[in-house]
């Protein structure tokens, strides 16, 4: 673009002006004109220009030792200046590199009303948006889910093609790997749990009844409610994640190509291994609640740990206990489509993984509370 000296102590920048005879004011650029180094305001020139009545503007840079975009913004602003004053300009006196790129930089002019603030959106127009962008949310999680179940009949049918040693591997990710964070969040809410209702029903020297509170809580509804919780931020964040950097890396694409199914190489092992494992976890999670349960009851109820273990026994019924199995079932299912759907929607960047794998917990919590609130709704009716 110009000539630069090789030495890292470039001279400053300077401006001068001066009369010629015919009343035009020349405006002398002199020592380098660079970014890295010092250089004068266009407001300078500008005031000289206010203050003598000048009519023509011209430039002389014979004494110019190099330059770079620096110079093209000083020149800019007080062409526009002078425009808008309507003084004639004389750029001849300017080198050709600078002359050239100031034709390019004029070339595109500003949009009109690039620089106004943004436009404020009426609340019709954004809720009619928001319809249009939850209308496309469902009819992707239905088509999903469409092509979740054509994966699970070709399953069935022992037409899915998916390498075993991939079923084992998130086996052991959603089962053994998840047993520390699932026993310490389990064993702490029992022990909640059993501290809220001791410290009422003290009142009434009914303390025995905190097994009955514990043990009903974490076999009907918080052993397989705390377990997805805990599952959507660990495992199905991880599946967003994963299948978001393949989708990034274009590993995706490749399987398409090579005609294999995504959704059977991918997310079929994935929803199995959840399928499978959410259960066993929810049946943990529901004795680990009420073994800290018994802590409170055997360490501050003054009750012994036959009587407590008694009591949890005679309150819960079998049925208890396979409600929040079969929760916790369909619970593995959303959570491995929240993670699978919002892993094959990430964008092509780098930070739409994270997108993908934030969005995929926001989705599993949601779709849990709300089908764990129609299961509530459904076994009241039932009179389960």
């Amino acid at each position: 673009m110009g000539r630069t000296p090789p030495s890292s102590d470039l001279p400053r920048g300077e401006v001068s002006s001066s009369r010629a005879p015919d009343g035009t004011l020349v405006i002398h650029l002199a020592g380098a004109w660079v970014l890295r180094g010092e250089k004068p305001a266009a407001t300078q020139v500008e005031g000289e220009i206010t203050r003598d009545a000048v009519r023509k503007v011209a430039f002389d840079t014979q004494a110019l030792d190099a330059w770079d975009s620096a110079i093209l913004t000083f020149l800019v602003q007080l062409l526009e200046f002078c425009k808008a004053h309507q003084l004639e300009t004389d750029r001849s006196g300017l080198p050709e590199g600078v002359q050239a790129l100031l034709r390019l930089a004029e070339a595109v002019p500003e949009k009109e009303g690039a620089r106004a603030k943004e436009r404020r959106v009426p609340l019709l127009e954004r809720i009619g948006l928001a319809t249009l962008g939850g209308v496309e949310e469902v009819r992707e999680f239905l088509d999903f889910l469409g092509s979740a179940a054509i994966a699970g009949w070709r399953l069935i049918t022992f037409r899915a093609r998916f390498r075993a040693v991939d079923l084992f591997l998130y086996i052991q990710e959603c089962g053994a790997q998840a047993l520390p964070i699932v026993t310490l969040i389990s064993f702490l809410f029992g022990l909640i749990l059993a501290f809220m209702g001791a410290v009422q029903l003290r009142q009434f020297g009914a303390s025995i009844y905190v097994a009955d509170l514990v043990g009903l809580a974490m076999a009907r509804e918080m052993g397989a409610v705390m377990t997805g919780i805990i599952m959507s931020g660990r495992t199905g964040a991880a599946f967003a994640a994963q299948l978001g950097t393949m989708k990034v890396t274009e590993e995706i694409d490749a399987l398409t190509t090579m005609g294999i199914s995504p959704m059977e190489f991918l997310v079929l092992p994935r929803l199995i291994a959840l399928l499978a494992m959410m259960p066993l976890l929810c049946v943990y999670a529901d004795l680990v609640g009420i073994l800290g349960g018994a802590v409170v009851g055997v360490g501050m109820l003054d009750l012994s740990a036959t009587e407590f273990f008694r009591e949890t026994v005679d309150a819960i019924a079998l049925k208890d206990f396979l409600l929040g199995i079969f929760k916790s079932g369909v619970f593995g299912i959303l959570i491995a489509i929240a993670g699978c759907l919002r892993g094959m929607q990430c964008g092509n960047s780098a930070s739409a993984v994270g997108d993908a794998a934030t969005s995929a917990v926001v989705t599993a919590i949601v779709l849990l509370i709300v089908t764990d609130g129609i299961f509530a709704v459904v076994c009241n009716i039932l009179g389960i």
